[in-house]
């Protein structure tokens, strides 16, 4: 319930005869129950006995379920006349504290959308000292001796409005919301500021700025202060999450630092979990449509660079190392780490639609190719998991290029491929053999027939000699073979056959 209809509801309540009460309430035909907090809560409707049967009726299935929804509503009247039961001795205890305050004056009563009524003696002088709202409707009626009738009607939750003026006569409102939830501190700030109880709300936004929140009380909390006409306190409360307007710029910085970070973690696993972590989060930002933080391209593409180079440093320095002078596991964990560092990045620009640009980059990696070709496969089988990544991509149509571009990519490092597919199958549980086998059939059979020809028979003859160690790409090599013989056999015999006849109806 927004502030201002609280607060047009309490005005409405107000009664101008001391000696009247009224409830605001035309829709209803029968009086409200009338009860006091004190009392013990009328017996529960006796539940109606009905034989036992095996296959109930389904009249009976919807008289249990009436009966479960009346004792399930029962149970809740009660459970909030204990609260208000307990928050009425509060205030009386309060009140007695406090004995200089005198009888009380004021006899307010609240009415809930139900019909259930809580009356309340309170203190004219407290009502008008902690809340504006009741000093200026109070102020009206200060003849000495006379007691006030004040009514509020059609409360959504009768025990925030009794919270609430228990709270008024609280002297340490911080200690006393401590334990409290965040809904219903919320509760208690809605009604505070409806009347005006500047304490009230002062101390609901220190425990809201203090208190940690679980992501559904955070949406509770940015929507209600954001429905509330609250001014001051309200953007401390959400500087844990609002900031300054971010710029492309400074996204860009913080994700550069966050990357490079990981780039260059020491501890394997601790990078793998950052990496998994960071993917997760730039993909569900992908999806939210007002996400203000994104990555560039250009980002994303100086960390590809930066791979790039590390690799090209760490397989020289394979080739130019004997086993006198480094470990060969330390300088096989540095290739490693390098290999799978790329392949994160360009998972990233695949998920990101960028990866585009990527393939030829590889393509041109030529040096790279070159040097791959002279270390041992056990070095460099973490490399040709991008060209596999890249090829399952463009079969998956993920990656739009040009065919020149494909036809590059698989001419620099195909041949790779083949040399490291069983050491990648071995070493790594993680790929997918048949992935990458379709991956690497679709991106061939992208190519022109005769590219696929030359690609398909050199496959032929590495199947031949390395079996389960080079990919089988047998599909690729069937559509291919029906491309070039089949099919072309069969649409020279239906041309021939094909004949057109053109004739004039009469109109």
């Amino acid at each position: 319930m927004a502030s201002k209809e609280v607060s047009a509801m309490i005005k409405q309540g107000f009664i101008s005869d001391p000696t009247l009460s009224l409830s605001f309430s035309p829709s209803r035909t029968t009086p409200p129950r009338l009860y006091s907090p004190s009392s013990s809560p009328p017996p529960p409707p006796a539940e109606p006995t009905r034989p036992s049967l095996n296959n109930p009726t389904l009249f009976e299935m919807m008289s249990e379920e009436n009966l479960r929804g009346s004792k399930t509503m029962e149970e809740s009247r009660r459970r909030t006349q204990r609260r208000v039961a307990k928050f009425i001795s509060e205030l009386n205890a309060y009140s007695f504290k406090n004995g200089g305050l005198g009888p009380s004056d004021v006899r307010l009563t609240v009415v809930s959308r139900d019909g259930n009524r809580v009356s309340m003696d309170v203190h004219r002088i407290v009502l008008s000292e902690k809340s504006r709202f009741f000093a200026e409707n109070l102020s009206q009626r200060r003849e000495k001796g006379i007691a006030h009738t004040v009514e509020i009607s059609e409360c959504d939750d009768i025990e925030v409005y009794v919270e609430t003026v228990v709270l008024m006569y609280c002297d340490d409102l911080k200690k006393r919301l401590i334990g409290e939830n965040v809904t219903n501190v919320l509760a208690l700030l809605q009604v505070s500021a409806a009347i005006m109880f500047d304490a009230g709300i002062t101390s609901c936004l220190e425990y809201l700025e203090a208190v940690p929140w679980s992501e559904d009380e955070e949406e509770k909390v940015v929507y209600h202060l954001s429905q509330l006409e609250l001014h001051g306190s309200i953007p401390e409360v959400l500087q844990r999450v609002s900031s300054e307007p971010s710029t492309s710029a400074r996204s860009d910085g913080i994700l550069l630092n966050l990357l490079g970070g990981i780039l260059q973690a020491k501890d394997d696993k601790a990078r793998r979990e950052m990496q998994t972590l960071i993917s997760r989060l730039l993909r569900e930002d992908s999806l939210d449509e007002d996400s203000r933080f994104d990555v560039s391209k250009d980002t994303l593409y100086q960390l590809c660079h930066k791979c790039l180079s590390s690799l090209v440093l760490c397989l020289s320095e394979a080739i130019g190392t004997d086993g006198s002078k480094r470990d060969r596991g330390v300088l096989m964990a540095e290739i490693a780490r390098e290999a799978d560092n790329l392949q994160w990045i360009v998972d990233i620009l695949i998920e990101k639609r960028m990866a585009n640009d990527f393939v030829k980059l590889w393509a041109d990696q030529r040096e790279l190719a070159e040097l791959h070709s002279k270390i041992p496969t056990m070095y460099r089988h973490e490399i040709s998991r991008i060209t596999a990544q890249l090829c399952i991509a463009i079969g998956r149509g993920s990656i739009l290029v040009p065919k020149e571009n494909r036809l590059s990519l698989l001419s620099t490092w195909l041949d790779a491929l083949y040399e490291d597919f069983g050491w990648m199958r071995r070493a790594y549980k993680s790929v997918d053999k048949k992935l990458v086998e379709d991956g690497l059939s679709q991106t061939i059979l992208t190519l022109s027939l005769r590219q696929q020809q030359v690609i398909l028979m050199n496959w032929f003859d590495r199947f031949l000699n390395k079996g389960d160690d080079c990919p089988n790409i047998q599909r690729a090599f069937e559509v291919w073979w029906r491309r070039a013989f089949i099919r072309q056999c069969t649409d020279v015999e239906d041309s021939s056959q094909l004949q057109i006849t053109v004739c004039s109806y009469p109109p």
